[in-house]
C-alpha cells in the first residue's frame, strides 16, 4: 500500500537516446524503404557531380590551372563532399518534423529529438557513401593518400554542423512561412553551387573577391579541408572556427525560434489560417 515513488529521471537520458536512435532509423528508411538502395542512389548523385566538374574542367580553357598541385579529383572531391555533407544536413533539418506536424502530438517527442535525429541520419548517410566512393577510387583509379586525416574529418562535420545550424533556421521559420522556407533553403543551395568555392582555393582570390564568399561558413570549411588533404597547400584567408561558431549561434537562435513556435502553434494556428 505505502511504496516509495522511484524516480525516473536516471533513465531520462537513456529513453531519449533510444527515441533518437528509432527517429534515425526512421528518418533513413523515409527516404527509401531499402537503406542499401537509398546509400547507393546517394552515391551515385555523388559520383555523377564529380564526374560533371571534372567535365567542365577539363572542357572550360584554364580552369584546371587554380587547382592544388595533386590529385585533381581528390581536389573535386574535397569540394562536393562537404558541399553535399552541408546540403544534405540543410535539407534534412527542413524536411523533419515541425511544432505542427501529426509526430510531434506524441509525449516522448519533441523538437530536440527529431532535429537531432535528422542530423544523424543525414551525417550517416553522407559517411557511408563518401567511405564507399573513396575506396572505390582507390581500389580502381589510384590510391588515397590525406595529408592530415584527422583535420580533415574535423573539417567535414564541421561543414555539417554548419548546415543543422542554417537548417534550424529555416525549420524554425517553416510553419510561419512554408512556401519562403522552400523557396529560401532551394535557393540558399543553388547559391552554394558556386558560394561554396569548391571550385577554387582561396589563396588565389583577389581581396575583392575574397569579400564575396568570406561570410559562407561552407567556403572555410572547404578551403581549410583542402590544407589538411593537400601537403602542397596552407591555407591564409579562410578559418577553422569560424564554421563551428556560426552553427553554435544559428543552432541557438534556430532552437529559440523553434520553442517559442512550439507555444504558440497550439493556441493560435488554427485560428489564423
Amino acid at each position: 500500500m505505502f511504496q516509495a515513488r522511484q524516480s525516473r529521471s536516471s533513465s531520462l537520458p537513456f529513453n531519449t537516446l533510444e527515441l533518437i536512435y528509432h527517429s534515425i532509423v526512421r528518418d533513413i528508411r523515409k527516404g527509401h524503404r531499402n537503406a542499401v538502395v537509398g546509400m547507393l542512389m546517394n552515391m551515385v548523385q555523388t559520383i555523377i557531380m564529380v564526374l560533371a566538374f571534372y567535365a567542365m574542367f577539363w572542357i572550360l580553357p584554364g580552369a584546371r590551372t587554380s587547382a592544388i598541385r595533386g590529385d585533381f579529383i581528390i581536389y573535386l572531391m574535397t569540394g562536393i563532399f562537404l558541399f553535399m555533407a552541408h546540403t544534405k544536413a540543410v535539407g534534412a533539418i527542413v524536411k523533419s518534423e515541425g511544432p505542427t506536424s501529426s509526430m510531434m502530438q506524441h509525449a516522448p517527442l519533441n523538437a530536440v529529438v527529431t532535429i537531432s535525429a535528422a542530423a544523424l541520419s543525414s551525417l550517416y548517410t553522407q559517411i557511408l557513401s563518401i567511405s564507399a566512393v573513396l575506396l572505390l577510387y582507390h581500389l580502381i583509379i589510384a590510391p588515397v593518400t590525406i595529408d592530415q586525416p584527422i583535420g580533415t574529418i574535423g573539417m567535414f562535420l564541421a561543414a555539417w554542423f554548419s548546415g543543422v545550424g542554417v537548417g534550424c533556421i529555416f525549420l524554425a521559420i517553416k510553419p510561419w512561412f512554408p512556401e519562403l522556407t522552400t523557396i529560401g533553403s532551394s535557393i540558399y543551395s543553388r547559391v552554394n553551387m558556386i558560394a561554396s568555392g569548391k571550385m577554387f582555393v582561396a589563396n588565389t582570390l583577389p581581396p575583392s573577391m575574397l569579400a564575396i564568399f568570406d561570410w559562407n561558413p561552407l567556403f572555410h570549411a572547404i578551403d581549410q579541408c583542402r590544407g589538411f588533404v593537400f601537403l602542397n597547400y596552407t591555407p591564409h584567408f579562410s578559418s577553422a572556427t569560424y564554421p563551428v561558431w556560426i552553427g553554435i549561434g544559428l543552432l541557438v537562435i534556430g532552437m529559440m525560434a523553434q520553442f517559442y513556435t512550439r507555444k504558440t502553434a497550439s493556441l493560435s494556428w488554427n485560428a489564423g489560417r
